[in-house]
């Protein structure tokens, strides 16, 4: 690869602790503060709304406001998501360049389908910490992409013990 190439990191950002360390140790680790040709795009994948049709199992019919609120509340994390991790950026160098973009889908797919669409050169991702239990039930995002992309990915562990392990101490 070219020096003066600059690279396309692809960061998956969520609500999570674990998304925000991810970023800040790929900055820390990755990014030169100064002088960086690198482009961080920061990824947010909006799960779809769990109300598939206007009429749940009870027969009751989801009025349009109802929907639309839902959506909202949505809307809203997603852009919390994304103030958050652009102000993380910020913070470490306003060289930096950022691109956000938020996408609407199941984030296994949105994650791997973004990635190989935009050829990224690194896909950054945390790491929930999920137990055998839970990662059975709720599969592993970062497992999932990690076998279906086709660039590498950087799994980030956040060293702290999980705020729910912690307080069972």
């Amino acid at each position: 690869m070219a020096e003066n190439k600059g690279r396309k990191i692809l960061v998956a950002v969520d609500e999570g602790e674990e998304s925000a360390y991810a970023l800040s140790w790929c900055l820390n680790n990755f990014i030169s503060p100064r002088n960086s040709k690198d482009t961080l795009i920061l990824l947010f994948a909006k799960k779809p709304l769990a109300v598939y049709s206007a009429m749940d199992s009870t027969g009751y019919i989801f009025s349009s406001s109802i929907i639309a609120s839902m959506e909202r509340y949505g809307n809203e994390v997603a852009e919390r998501v994304m103030d958050k991790a652009t102000r993380i950026c910020k913070e470490f160098s306003d060289e930096v360049k950022v691109e956000t973009m938020v996408e609407n889908g199941d984030p296994r797919d949105v994650i791997c389908e973004v990635a190989e669409r935009l050829k990224v050169e690194f896909l950054v991702m945390g790491s929930h910490g999920y137990g055998l239990i839970k990662r059975a039930f709720l599969g592993s995002v970062s497992s999932h992409c990690a076998q279906n992309v086709t660039c590498p990915v950087l799994i980030v562990k956040n060293p702290k013990p999980p705020a729910a392990a912690a307080a069972h101490h």
